[in-house]
């Protein structure tokens, strides 16, 4: 690999495809030591192509070609070319059916792309270019075919025979085998195929269309998990009535399948009408599965069923416009999950996500625009910039265009290209033509990388009563373009001015009153400039600015705040979002003060604004629990390492466990008096917004209890984890024993782990959660641990699930034990980085990055953190998703 860089794809480069491929019909015969796949295509020129002449190739992988032939007629040795990638038959028709006959062997598959074995099924996953594996075709997003699929198989080991579509023909044939046909009327991409077979059990329900059609839902797991698949099928169907309802989307196909499977490396794929899972985003029940559990298999299965019109309706013509249908389903699902919970406990989880991990890739060697402009493998490019930056840079569309322009916008989008392979300028176009309004420049959110910040400035003349805000932005240096080189971006800015009494009404010179809000409190500005300033009139006092309300643009703020403007935020904005936000940045400051003095030996007292902030919260009964909770939370390691300069690791951990210990003291009182009325109460298991909300604040307080001085603290954990009837509190209390100081703690924690992986030893999931408790653990000897736990009989390094919860967990939130001053941490990734390069590529990519964030630390850790990319890099077969996330982290070094 290092004589042989992997090439580097360009969008600039990308031209329509010289063949099409109107119709494939799939003949997959599946034996436990051979898989053959025989495929006839329509395939014909492209009348499009600049190329009359091209000779037709085709992707191709891991596969043994037994025959090949052009309208019935074999293909000689002579006529066609191989390659390890590649198919290419010199001479061929305008207008031709090809029939090929592979042979493929998935259970020796450990990539988990293309066709290959789990368990005891076999299963596809396509996206981004796994078909090539399974047969030779036109592997890219703008070929479009009509698929019929046929699969053979033993009936006895495989009785469930699923494809995309409808089912058209099923039978038994000789020696126990049996066969199901199932086409797919829809043209679809190849990387929306799905095959599955297994031997499954179903549960089964009906959903009646807004024009009245009945539509079949399946759900296929093995059989232990039926009982965990009710959830599931009750958000499948919120979906399709909420897509009917807020986008007019109604369902096309006459069934609706999910798949379970427990070897996957994503969440979840949109297939066209089978759609198939990780086993962790569609089993859940109370007794295994955490409120978050719930929320994520609520979210995960809206996002896939979006995805039949913004993805698979419509497609993505390469995948350069990922975010295409990434980021405008993102942004459905997150809407779709803020009408069915609380929105705004929805909206704080999502931006946390992006303000401590999305902002660290764009200040990252693999920053990227939402739509790259090239990239070695496309598996790399599944990132938070593309989904989460992509989901809130179509949200910004919303908020600049409002909610009936939007919808406008996107009935137009769906209309112009349904059964096409689009583009963001087609998106973008629909939503200009829909609204009448220009977004060119807007446009420079899918081709600039980096996170932009916002300097903002104030004033206010008392005689006059005009207040103005100054407002500068600029973009930090990324690696296709410095600051100086980055033009305006076009950011819409939520804002509303605070009195002593609330908000007040906001007149901003210059504009008619703003009439979306009745009472004229709310205003959003945009920002075009590199520098503006507004000026707003009639006001009776110097307000306090809550900017960026509802984070209305994924940027950073900077806003010289006061504690005490703080704290006012968080006790009187009509904003949830911002009175969180407010409460982040004052718990920011009093960590910051907490490291100061960490670093010069000296004791610190937690600034009793904090902690009297925090009393009001606790003492209001007004409040939402949810918001209670949220605020009570208090920044991450994480989002610490985030927003400063260079990572203090010992710092950052230190004091901020000196804050909450600090606090839990200072607010045992009101802890304990929370935690006792949230605990005992006899009701039935809810994942309503009001019952998890009162889960949340209860073990945000027992956590805090625990680290604190409480005599009765570790009892109290103790006692929820052996009474928990739910995962939430089960787990909650195993983990603030895992990690207690105290000295009576350890016994009683390895007593805890042993009782916990006995009972739920069987229950997969269940114990990924064990493994990441203890991966999490921030107490000393961390990677012992899970050294340990990597020859313990719940871990598979093959797994990725396994892997995320072990080896992920550690490296990603584990910052103390992980980047210990002597390197050891950086060795165990690379070492493990290694033997994933040979197993699962993709995986093994996306554990590298906690390495690639190397320049953010002291230059001893820099050195070592360098030293383990270097020792992966010389590996002579490194795949290219590994090459690519190394390479680019070393680059300039």
């Amino acid at each position: 690999m290092k004589d042989a860089q992997p090439k580097t794809i360009y969008l600039k480069d990308y031209r329509s495809p010289d063949f099409l491929i109107d119709k494939t019909d799939l003949h997959v015969v599946l034996t436990d030591d051979v898989t053959c796949v025989t495929a006839t295509l329509q395939v014909r020129r492209n009348p499009a192509t600049e190329n009359k002449q091209a000779p037709l190739v085709l992707n191709g992988q891991d596969m043994i070609l037994k025959d090949v032939s052009i309208d019935g007629c074999p293909v000689q040795n002579s006529q066609y070319v191989l390659s390890p990638e590649t198919l290419t038959i010199n001479e061929v028709p305008d207008a031709f059916a090809l029939k090929t006959v592979c042979e493929i062997k998935p259970q020796e598959n450990t990539s988990l792309e293309g066709l290959y074995r789990s368990r005891t099924m076999y299963c596809t996953q396509c996206e981004a270019e796994g078909f090539r594996k399974i047969t030779y075709y036109l592997d890219r997003p703008d070929v479009l075919s009509e698929f019929t699929t046929t699969i053979v198989a033993d009936k006895a080991q495989f009785p469930v025979l699923l494809s995309n579509g409808n089912l058209i023909d099923k039978g038994e044939l000789d020696n126990g085998q049996h066969f199901a046909s199932w086409h797919d009327p829809f043209k679809k991409p190849a990387y929306l195929f799905a095959l599955v077979a297994g031997d499954l059990s179903v549960i089964e329900d009906t959903f009646v269309t807004c024009s009245n059609r009945t539509i079949d839902l399946k759900i296929f797991v093995e059989e232990k998990d039926l009982d965990k698949c009710d959830h599931a099928m009750a958000s499948l169907k919120n979906a399709m009535r909420w897509d009917e309802e807020v986008y007019g989307r109604e369902y096309d196909l006459d069934i609706f399948m999910i798949v379970a499977v427990d070897d996957f490396n994503m969440g979840a794929m949109e297939n066209k009408g089978l759609n198939i899972f990780n086993t962790s985003c569609v089993l859940a029940k109370p007794e295994t599965t955490t409120d978050m559990g719930f929320q994520r298999v609520e979210g995960v299965v809206a996002h896939e069923y979006f995805h039949n019109w913004s993805g698979n309706r419509v497609t993505c013509r390469d995948w350069f416009q990922l975010s295409l249908k990434e980021g405008f389903t993102v942004f459905r699902d997150a809407e779709f999950s803020a009408d069915m919970g609380s929105r705004t406990v929805k909206r704080v989880e999502d931006v946390s996500l992006l303000r401590t991990l999305q902002f660290a890739e764009d200040a990252g060697p693999m920053a990227h625009p939402v739509r790259p402009p090239s990239f070695i493998e496309i598996s790399n490019f599944y990132t938070l910039t593309v989904y989460e930056k992509g989901a809130e840079v179509v949200r910004m569309i919303h908020t600049l265009l409002g909610a009936e322009k939007f919808r406008q916008g996107s009935d137009l989008y769906f209309e112009r290209h349904d059964g096409e392979a689009a583009t963001i300028e087609n998106f973008v176009a629909a939503m200009e033509d829909a609204s009448g309004r220009d977004l060119s420049q807007f446009t420079r959110w899918y081709s600039q990388a980096g996170t932009p910040r916002i300097t903002a400035k104030d004033s206010y003349d008392e005689a006059s009563g005009i207040y103005q805000l100054t407002l500068t932005q600029s973009c930090p240096d990324t690696p296709e373009a410095t600051t100086e080189e980055k033009q305006p971006f076009h950011i819409p800015v939520a804002i509303g001015l605070l009195g002593d009494a609330g908000n007040l009404a906001i007149h901003l010179q210059g504009t008619e009153p703003d009439h979306d809000t009745p009472d004229n409190t709310h205003k959003v500005l945009e920002l075009t400039q590199a520098e503006q300033t507004f000026s707003f009139e009639k006001l009776p006092e110097r307000p306090i600015p809550v900017l960026l309300r509802g984070f209305s643009a994924p940027v950073k703020l900077e806003f010289d705040y006061s504690r005490e403007q703080l704290t006012a935020i968080m006790s009187r904005d009509d904003d949830g979002y911002s009175r969180w936000d407010a409460c982040q940045k004052l718990a920011v400051a009093v960590i910051h003060d907490a490291m100061q003095a960490y670093r010069s030996g000296q004791p610190y007292i937690v600034d009793t604004l904090l902690a009297e902030a925090y009393r009001t919260i606790l003492n209001d009964s007004s409040l939402d629990q949810a918001m209670v909770a949220l605020m009570l939370q208090l920044p991450s390691e994480a989002y610490l390492s985030e927003i400063a300069d260079v990572v203090d690791v010992e710092a950052i951990h230190f004091a901020r466990q000196d804050v909450r210990k600090q606090l839990a003291v200072a607010l045992e009182a009101e802890l304990l008096h929370t935690y006792n009325s949230l605990t005992g109460k006899d009701k039935p298991f809810s994942t309503s917004a009001e019952a998890v909300a009162e889960r949340s604040l209860k073990n945000i307080a027992l956590s805090y209890l625990v680290h604190g001085e409480a005599s009765s603290a570790l009892a109290l954990a103790q006692q929820q984890l052996q009474s928990a009837t739910n995962m939430t509190d089960e787990i909650s209390a195993l983990s603030v024993l895992v990690n207690s100081d105290s000295e009576a703690a350890p016994a009683m924690a390895q007593q805890a782990l042993a009782d916990f992986f006995t009972r739920w030893q069987h229950e997969a999931l269940v114990v990924n959660q064990w493994l990441v408790a203890q991966a999490n653990c921030v107490l000393p000897e961390g990677l012992e641990r899970v050294k340990t736990l990597m020859q313990h009989e719940a871990f598979d390094i093959k797994n990725p699930n396994k892997v995320r919860s072990l080896i992920g967990a550690f490296c990603n939130n584990n910052a103390i034990n992980f980047h210990h001053a002597d390197g050891a941490g950086y060795e165990f990734l690379a070492d493990q980085i290694i033997t994933l390069n040979e197993l699962n590529p993709q995986i093994a990519a996306r554990q590298l990055t906690p390495l690639t964030k190397w320049r953010k630390y002291d230059e001893s850790r820099q050195a070592l953190m360098c030293k383990a990319l270097e020792r992966i890099l010389a590996e002579p077969a490194l795949s290219k998703d590994v090459y690519e996330v190394v390479s680019k982290s070393l680059k300039g070094k």
